[in-house]
């Protein structure tokens, strides 16, 4: 048996001992995302996380993704197996940014992306993922200004389905606001058959290049149940290893290879390991801002 292998035979073990779940983003490297009991996008995995008598939720993710999980999950211990793992995005704006924007828009609701840290999403009025931002939006019926954040490219792709007025914060996600349309049209030119894919969070340019605008999970559903045989995706390239494994027999090309999240490709299989051994990096959420942001995702979700 491999080193590797035996490595893998000791956290699966330790995961049993612990009454452990290992969740994996979709952007995560292939070895952990197959180690993982679950995978998906960071929401998606955290309310499944709710479903299960785990006592442990190992997050292999980034830092705002374990935070959810234990927004949604209080009773459980919280796992980040490298604490590096952050998101520049969420980086990009504070509570206090949040504060100030309240100030300057006043009875305004602010929609937040849940690629947020707890505080933002605590002084909130509720979230939104990049597959529901456009339901979130039209829920305000009886208000025609909205303030996104802080994503600039969701909150542009959202202000092209609604005749609402939207402000937002000018946050990006640096792989997506990377991809440019003249790198879109090159690799169109290299695969020409291919169907053209691209996440919310990439500049409007670049969505006009679009055969299918979606999410992460969305894109793993539209290339499962389509006709078509090769594929060209706008999104960070981790999301190939499971397209490729659960589509043997069609065609996946990244967009650019430049397209790689190096927080997303922090977590090894040592970390995995050593976070089970010793319980730690531990993620918690203050009580008074874990409520508040609980209720900002919760609104969301009841839409």
């Amino acid at each position: 048996m491999t080193p590797k292998n035996l490595l893998i035979q000791e956290i699966l073990a330790l995961e049993k001992e612990r009454n452990a779940i290992i969740l994996a983003h979709n952007y995560q490297p292939g070895i952990i995302q197959d180690l993982a009991d679950l995978t998906g996008d960071s929401l998606e995995l955290s309310r499944k996380a709710q479903e299960t008598d785990a006592d442990v939720i190992v997050f292999c993710g980034v830092h705002f993704m374990a935070e959810t999980a234990a927004i949604l999950n209080p009773e459980k211990i919280v796992l980040l197996p490298n604490p590096a793992a952050g998101c520049p995005m969420a980086d990009m704006i504070t509570a206090q940014d949040v504060l100030r924007i309240r100030r300057e828009f006043p009875g305004v609701p602010i929609i937040t992306y849940v690629n947020s840290s707890a505080e933002v999403k605590a002084e909130s009025t509720v979230c939104c993922t990049s597959a529901n931002v456009n339901r979130v939006v039209a829920s305000f019926s009886e208000q025609n200004t909205l303030y996104l954040i802080p994503d600039q490219n969701l909150a542009q792709y959202a202000a092209r389905h609604t005749d609402k007025t939207l402000h937002y914060w000018k946050g990006y996600c640096p792989v997506h606001h990377g991809l440019t349309a003249s790198m879109v049209e090159k690799a169109k030119a290299a695969h020409p058959e291919s169907i053209f894919l691209a996440h919310p969070e990439c500049r409007p340019e670049v969505l006009d290049l679009a055969d299918i605008v979606t999410s992460t999970s969305g894109m793993l559903r539209y290339v499962r149940d389509s006709a078509h045989s090769a594929f060209l995706i706008g999104t960070e390239i981790g999301i190939l290893h499971p397209m490729r494994r659960d589509n043997p027999h069609k065609a996946f090309y990244a967009v650019s290879d430049r397209m790689v999240c190096p927080d997303m490709k922090r977590t090894s299989l040592e970390d995995v390991l050593r976070s089970l051994q010793t319980l730690t990096p531990q993620v918690r959420v203050a009580e008074d801002i874990r409520v508040r942001a609980l209720q900002a995702v919760e609104r969301m979700l009841s839409i």
